[in-house]
């Protein structure tokens, strides 16, 4: 038998598969039309594991190492079709659908009262430069302090970066999202550029001590490595932090990794520029507010799921999201605190707003996992 003879055989059963597919959904449909009429739920926990027990031992040996995959994404695309006769969203998931259409013509604020990590010179300033027009900062000590603005009404807006390129996440703000409560309304992506600065006079040769924040220096290793073995390294909350304190030391063998810009703000001079190991490094930050605000154009989402602590949870989560065309761009979990090996899982959708089911989308994922946050529909300026 040659390959045309067997691809033959394969277009006849895949005819067979997508007859017997149709013919399945067709039934399914019925089956959600039925669960409303009597109030029932979609999901049936109990009927999916006893149909998933008799359809693995109705197979082969050859196909029951796969079988449990398919049918897991076929049961998935069911009850996706079934959730279509829900009659009716939650109050919170009304509210996202009533401030879509509330903001439909809203454009972004041109003026705001931004709270930003750090001091004048700082990434987050020009983050939140980029995002407003005319900002009026309020630069505060930490990124908990950025949290606290927000939700005791001290500023409107706040700036907080939370991931690199090329260093990855920045944990400590997605340990303080746990904590908080807020809504993204915006993400910004700013070009990271970390410039090695010292006092006016100062040569590099001098150095004997490197200062900046973790993740700056977590990028530049192979600029503080070739400083030699000896060079101490020193981080601090924040790279125009460190240029400050460089100008205060008064110490010509210390410089730290800045934005070049620290070096005019605080009267350094610029001993090598560009010191990040790799020259494609951006650092990407979040707007947030206390009040949800979802402006024209969103297409990006975020949520954070506690899931059930058993086998196939995520899996659930992301069959979900793949069966209904829903990109997936970052997924990041944290663990938490006090809570034996559970976890909080970070989700970043490419999702419009204007698609349709938006919401009831929403609506389901929150059925999905022990805790459910939605923190926001926004757009990211490049």
């Amino acid at each position: 038998m040659d390959l045309d003879e067997l691809r033959q055989q394969i277009d006849a059963a895949d005819a067979q598969l997508i007859d017997a597919f149709q013919k399945r959904m067709e039934v399914a449909e019925k089956i959600g039309e039925y669960k409303m009429n009597i109030g029932k739920p979609v999901l049936d926990s109990s009927r999916e594991r006893e149909k998933m027990a008799k359809i693995y031992d109705m197979a082969d040996d050859r196909t029951k190492p796969y079988i449990t995959a398919v049918y897991s994404v076929l049961f998935e695309v069911s009850r996706g079709l079934q959730s279509k006769f829900v009659p009716s969203l939650g109050e919170d998931f009304k509210e996202i659908d009533e401030v879509i259409k509330e903001m439909a013509n809203k454009p972004f604020p041109t003026r705001a009262t931004v709270a930003c990590q750090g001091v004048e010179g700082a990434y987050s300033q020009e983050a939140c430069e980029k995002a407003f027009q005319l900002p009026t900062i309020s630069f505060v000590n930490s990124f908990s302090d950025v949290f606290k603005a927000i939700d005791n009404g001290t500023c409107e807006y706040g700036v907080l970066p939370i991931e690199n390129s090329n260093a990855g996440t920045v944990a400590l703000v997605y340990d303080l999202m746990i904590k908080h409560h807020f809504n993204i309304v915006r993400t910004v992506r700013v070009k990271v550029d970390h410039c090695c600065m010292m006092l006016p006079g100062a040569k590099m040769s001098d150095i004997k001590e490197v200062i900046s924040h973790e993740q700056a220096i977590s990028q530049s290793r192979e600029f503080i490595e070739s400083l030699g073995p000896d060079v101490k390294v020193t981080t601090c909350k924040n790279t125009a932090v460190a240029a400050q304190m460089v100008a205060e030391s008064g110490r010509t063998d210390l410089c730290c990794l800045s934005n070049s810009k620290c070096s005019d703000l605080y009267g350094l001079n610029i001993v090598k520029h560009s010191v990040q190991d790799q020259g494609n490094n951006y650092t990407r930050f979040m707007v947030i507010s206390k009040k949800l605000e979802i402006y024209p154009g969103a297409s990006r989402t975020s949520l954070m799921m506690v899931l059930n602590h058993e086998p196939g949870a995520l899996y659930k989560v992301l069959a979900y999201l793949y069966t209904n065309g829903v990109n997936l761009t970052k997924i990041e979990s944290r663990p938490l605190a006090g809570r034996d090996f559970e976890f909080m899982f970070y989700f970043d959708l490419d999702c419009s707003i204007y698609n349709e089911g938006f919401s009831r989308m929403i609506a389901k994922l929150q059925t999905m996992g022990k805790e459910f946050r939605y923190l926001g529909s926004y757009s990211e300026i490049v």
